[in-house]
């Protein structure tokens, strides 16, 4: 009896041992069979700064040692080959960049409403049933109260995340365990790849229409870490009598707001984000736009206010950039909370750490400690601002044009801005699945009706885009994302990165490459930054529309599968019935049918709080504006069939 209780023992430290020893990861990348797509860009070559430079052409510059130093890391040029294409695609669905740790350990996304074994009861009772999903379902662990709903125990949640076949964990949620603890990070493909439910295959690019990130947030325990992406500007209203105080940097005294009254505050704001909506703007203003395609090629400049425009592929490095060193990991913008937000860094701090998920993350405002110093010592890499794997360029604690969070995402053992680029590389080489069921004479006379409109005003070039940000109040729309980056210029310096064959961490006395800024135009700049006027959004490439739906930046024009109920957020995601293309774009072009749109978002006092509204682009093609119904439904079903990038040689897509 003895020995066997030895056993035990031995058995029982060795499993300890083990859990705090053995580490794994895991993501699901999906074969070549499980995918929809059916055409890729098979570009290989360089990029310099943007400009493209195919292989034989940059072979024959080596060869010839013509410019041939142009195209070295040194000078910014990134080689593009089949190697780096997959190694991009492998980034695309493994990489967060150790946002893992802020959204597991801070935020506490498996520790609220949504619990680790609910999940993983969630996708046992999916995968038993044989079939993936565009929605996985999740039964809530416990009572969830935001604002006046309360959310029960055992109730069913519509999280929007995307389970394959075959996938031991939702596309773009890698799982990692590490010193006993199973933590989940957020990579491109959870916003950026999504299944198709008529066939089950995944399509790579295509925005995750219902992925309910606001919810998962918000059902989280320490939905706080957030409160820079929500209407949260006079934190004043949360200061109590109770309130705790923290020193500030410049050696004064701050109160913390409540924990509890600010919790509630952002839960009740996130849960109000339309589903495939997220807030990419850390401005103190609740302005989510909607999840953008990732069919890249030539739709820039990038972002719905086409704020990444400069840098490696023609600025979408910068996009993906702007993701994963902000968006995941709001700690990285402590050293500029005080310029961009007038809260001081201890205060930004202690805010989003007070209530942490993690006892051991946890500030403590009465162990008088400064929270700086506190989260100095808990984090692993305190070179550089945030939990996420950075960089610092050259210009920190400054931002940049290529850099507005000011930092720059890369992992140890990569080269600065490797796995960005890769990325990049890969997003442009996407194409969206062909439409091979449309009638090609009504196709063709749409084409006819989208030339007769005046679209190609706008919607030229080889994306369908000019490529151009137009101002807000020609637009007509919601002009609050546009003013997102006003006050970026308050810190503004040139941008500066080191050359892309600098190892992370980088050691001192790396070179040091300015991004170059020439091309750009000066009033278009002006629009990005929202000086002396608006703001303006950029003109938007039209591929892979009959994926995307929603449309406009802020998702607001949905229409679903009944044209006359299903009307507006409410009438759709609100219900859970997905945004029909075909009738959404009708509502997109159709005047009447858009208020009708705009009147059902505008009824819904939450759609308000957020700025989604479904107004603007005002560019009819109906009765009033001289089109028949049949031009309409032409125009509708030439959209819903560009596929394939233009070729600008004979003006007709390949």
């Amino acid at each position: 009896m003895k020995k066997r209780w030895w056993i035990l023992v031995g058995v029982l430290v060795a499993l300890i041992f083990a859990a705090f020893t053995i580490e794994f990861e895991y993501a699901y990348v999906p074969n070549e069979e499980d995918l929809l797509n059916d055409t890729y860009d098979n570009f290989t070559g360089y990029d310099v700064w943007g400009k493209r430079i195919p292989m034989d052409q940059a072979n024959t510059m080596i060869h010839s040692n013509i410019n041939s130093h142009d195209l070295t890391p040194k000078e910014g040029a990134v080689r593009v080959d089949e190697e780096f294409l997959q190694f991009g695609r492998e980034q695309f669905y493994r990489e967060t960049f150790n946002n893992e740790e802020y959204l597991t350990d801070i935020l506490g996304v498996l520790d609220g409403g949504i619990t680790l074994s609910s999940m993983a009861m969630a996708i046992i009772k999916q995968k038993l049933s044989g079939e993936p999903t565009s929605n996985l379902q999740v039964r809530l662990a416990k009572d969830v109260t935001i604002g006046d709903r309360t959310y029960e125990k055992g109730e069913l949640i519509d999280t929007g995340l995307d389970l394959p076949k075959g996938a031991l964990a939702p596309m773009g949620m890698p799982l990692s365990y590490e010193r006993g603890k199973i933590r989940v990070g957020a990579s491109c493909a959870s916003c950026h790849a999504t299944i198709d439910d008529r066939t089950g295959k995944v399509v790579e690019g295509a925005p995750n229409a219902d992925f309910d990130a606001g919810m998962l947030l918000a059902l989280a325990p320490n939905s706080t870490a957030f409160f820079p992406n929500t209407e949260v500007e006079v934190m004043e209203e949360y200061i109590s009598e109770d309130s705790l105080y923290v020193a500030t940097s410049e050696g004064g005294q701050a109160p913390l707001p409540d924990p509890e009254k600010m919790e509630a505050e952002v839960d009740k704001t996130l849960a109000s984000w339309p589903k495939g909506n997220f807030d990419s703007t850390i401005d103190l203003e609740s302005n989510p736009a909607q999840i953008p395609d990732s069919f890249t090629f030539e739709d820039h400049p990038y972002g719905w206010n086409g704020f990444a425009s400069v840098g490696p592929f023609k600025g979408l490095s910068s996009l993906n950039n702007n993701v994963h060193a902000q968006n995941s990991d709001l700690l990285s913008q402590f050293e500029q909370s005080n310029e961009l937000f007038d809260i001081d860094k201890e205060v930004y701090i202690g805010v989003i750490l007070q209530n942490a998920a993690n006892d051991n993350y946890r500030y403590d405002p009465q162990s008088g400690e400064k929270p700086s110093e506190f989260f100095a010592r808990l984090d692993d890499s305190p070179e550089v601002p945030g939990v996420n794997e950075m960089v610092k360029p050259p210009h920190f604690p400054n931002v940049s044009l290529f850099s507005p969070n000011g930092t720059i995402v890369s992992s140890p053992g990569f080269k600065v801005g490797e796995q960005i680029n890769a990325m990049s590389a890969f997003q442009n080489s996407l194409r969206p699945p062909s439409n091979v069921e449309q009638d090609s004479v009504q196709v063709e006379a749409g084409r006819e009706v989208f030339d007769k409109a005046g679209c190609t005003a706008c919607h030229a070039g080889q994306g369908y885009t000019n490529n151009k940000v137009i101002p807000a109040e020609k637009m007509k729309t919601e002009p609050s994302r546009a003013k997102a980056f006003r006050d970026a210029v308050k810190i503004m310096d040139t941008a500066w990165i080191y050359s892309f064959d600098t190892p992370v961490p980088v050691p001192k006395g790396a070179k040091k490459l300015k991004v170059p800024t020439n091309h750009l135009d000066e009033d278009q700049l002006k629009l990005v930054l929202a000086q002396g006027n608006e703001g303006g959004y950029k003109v938007k490439g039209l591929l892979g529309l009959v994926w995307s739906a929603p449309y406009l930046h802020d998702g607001g024009v949905a229409v679903g599968p009944d044209i006359k109920k299903d009307l507006g957020i409410p009438g759709t995601l609100r219900k859970a019935i997905k945004p029909d293309p075909a009738n959404s774009l009708m509502a997109l072009v159709d005047r009447n049918l858009r208020q009708k749109v705009i009147e059902a978002n505008k009824a819904d006092p939450s759609l308000e709080k957020v700025h989604v509204t479904g107004e603007g682009h005002e560019f009819w093609v109906d009765e009033e504006a001289g089109f028949t119904e049949e031009e309409k439904e032409a125009l509708v079903e030439y959209l819903m069939s560009i596929t394939r990038i233009k070729d600008e040689n004979n003006k007709n897509e390949e």
